[in-house]
Formats: structure tokens, sequence, C-alpha cells
């Protein structure tokens, strides 16, 4: 592909307070940004430990850099904010999560694809990868079927057409026309934005010649708080668009239900069989993957995917259950 065959791109990342990993992302991104004529929005929600000072220096340096303010603090509104501020007359997205890894092609891999394939949107496959004890635990927990229920961009693929993926590239002309991402989603945008293109006749291709890799959170309570708001993600999907889960996603759903039964194990001890069950199963899981893998040091995976199920199963019974505001009422 010479450069005048290349398509017009914006990279854009959201962030929020992350120092520790922005510099060394937009070192990998610039040169890909280089090769393809783009410009690397980092869209800030306000971040206070940093990360503005060090995005501002690098785009001093870098006219490819543009350091911009997201005051609604949220991924989906930080990529709208860009898309409207500089998509006019631009081919592609890409988005980037400031808190993941990116092989140096990364980008020019998902542009070729998406010529190759005439797809309006182009997927990646997400490998999860750990440094700590609780990270690692984390990563062998997402990287698996207990912890994921076999979501397709959970595994690396060979290519194919399909529903929903990590969102990579994104045709602008498709985006603006269905609206964007819905600003009042905090967590699974992606999926909610993806049904909409499949309801507009748009295609969704997963790439098998690249793939991201993400950081899990480093504490069970950061990894609780963020599969809280993923299953209030999924519920608000759900009342949106009238939707039926799927069965890797009904599962999960029973875990809270299942907790609250074990309370009332003191008025017959069978009540807490259904929450031993599924703990043996978490915690032999993990038992059995540090075994077969010979790293102990992910034993921890069965507590990880139960903090997961609980969170989810939690997040997504409270927005399913919440109050919702009456409509046409004065």
């Amino acid at each position: 592909m010479t450069q005048t065959d290349i398509p017009s791109c914006m990279i854009v990342v959201p962030c929020l307070n992350e120092a520790a990993h922005i510099g060394a992302l937009l070192r990998e991104l610039r040169p890909a940004a280089e090769r393809l004529g783009a410009v690397i929005i980092v869209a800030d929600g306000g971040s206070t430990d940093g990360t503005r000072t060090i995005v501002a220096d690098i785009a001093a340096k870098d006219r490819r850099v543009i350091l911009l303010h997201n005051e609604k603090r949220l991924q989906s509104a930080a990529i709208n904010l860009a898309v409207a501020r500089f998509g006019e007359g631009v081919d592609y997205l890409i988005r980037i999560d400031a808190h993941g890894g990116y092989p140096a092609d990364y980008c020019d891999r998902l542009v070729e694809e998406a010529q190759a394939t005439g797809a309006d949107s182009v997927v990646v496959s997400m490998l999860t990868s750990g440094s700590g004890v609780v990270q690692k635990a984390a990563a062998a927990a997402q990287n698996s079927r207990l912890g994921t229920g076999g979501s397709k961009h959970r595994h690396l693929s060979a290519g194919e057409w399909v529903d929903h993926g990590h969102h990579a590239l994104i045709r602008i002309s498709a985006f603006t026309a269905i609206g964007g991402y819905d600003e009042t989603f905090s967590h699974n945008e992606d999926a909610e934005l993806d049904y909409r293109l499949r309801q507009a006749g748009y295609r969704i291709w997963m790439t098998g010649k690249t793939q991201m890799v993400y950081y899990p959170r480093s504490s069970l309570k950061g990894l609780y708080f963020q599969y809280l708001g993923y299953g209030r993600g999924r519920a608000k999907n759900v009342l949106k668009h009238r939707m039926i889960p799927k069965i890797r996603q009904m599962v999960p759903l029973l875990v809270f239900p299942v907790v609250l039964l074990a309370a009332f194990s003191f008025v017959h001890w069978l009540a807490a069989v259904p929450l031993l069950l599924w703990a043996s199963v978490c915690l032999g899981y993990g038992f059995w993957t540090a075994v077969s893998q010979r790293k102990a040091d992910i034993a921890l995976a069965g507590v990880s995917a139960m903090v997961m199920h609980f969170g989810w199963s939690v997040g997504f019974w409270l927005q399913l259950l919440a109050p919702r505001p009456q409509r046409g009422v004065a």
C-alpha cells in the first residue's frame, strides 16, 4: 500500500490517571501515526496524577499528538468528542485503550484489514496479562472460559465476521450515521454500539492479523468494581434493546441470588449447597490451572473468577431492578 493509497485515520486514546502507561503508549503509537498520516488524540477526563503534563510535553514536540479535555470523563464521551472535533473528512477511527499493550504494526494491520474485507468495523482479540500475584490471577481468569464464558474476543481468532468484539477500528461514516457511542453507558458502550451497527446493516470483522494485550486490575476490590460496572452496562443493553442475554451471560446472573440464598442456610443447610458448588468449581479451576501450567502464582485465578462473577451479577441485578424514570410525566 503506497502513501497515496492509505485512507485517512485518527487515533483516539481515552484516559484518566494513566501516568504510568501513557508515555510508553504514545512512544509506541507515534511511528504508526507517522506512517498513516494520522493524529493521536488523547482525550483526558481530568487526570490528577501527571498524565496531562506528560501528554502536553509530548504534544509540544510532536504536532501529531493532541491533548483534548473530556469534561464528561466517560470513554464513550471521549470518543464522541474527538470525532466531533477532528473527524470531518477522516475515513477511520482507531480506538486505543490506555491500559493496554499493542504490537508495533497494530494500526497498520487494522487499516489493511478494513481495506481488504470492506468491514465497517474491525475488532480484535483481547488477551490479558499481568505482573503481580493478583493481576496474574485475574489475567488467567479473564483468559479462561470460566471467567468470560467463551466470549470470542477473549480468544485468538483466525478472522471471521462477528456480532461483537473489542473495539479497534470503525469507519467514521458508519459511526456518525448511527449517532456514535451512547454516553449514558459508562460500561458496555462497545457492545451497545455494535448492536446498532448490525441493526443498521453494517458489518463487523474480527481480525486474526493482530491483537491487543490488556492489563487487568491489580486488586480484588478494583476487579469487583470493574465487573460491577460491566454487569450494569449489560443490563442497560438488555433494557434498551429488549435483548435476551446469551446463555454464557445467564449463568453468572445466578451468582448473586445464590449468595443471597446462602444467607438462609441457618434455616436449612441445603440453602448453602449452590454457593458451595459454585465456589468449589471456581477454586478447583484455579488449582487445576496452576498445576497444569506449573504456575503457582495463578492459583488465585478461581478467586478472581468468583469476584468477577459476583461483581457482574450484582451490577446486572442492581441495574435491572433499579427504578426507571417515568416517560411523559410532567
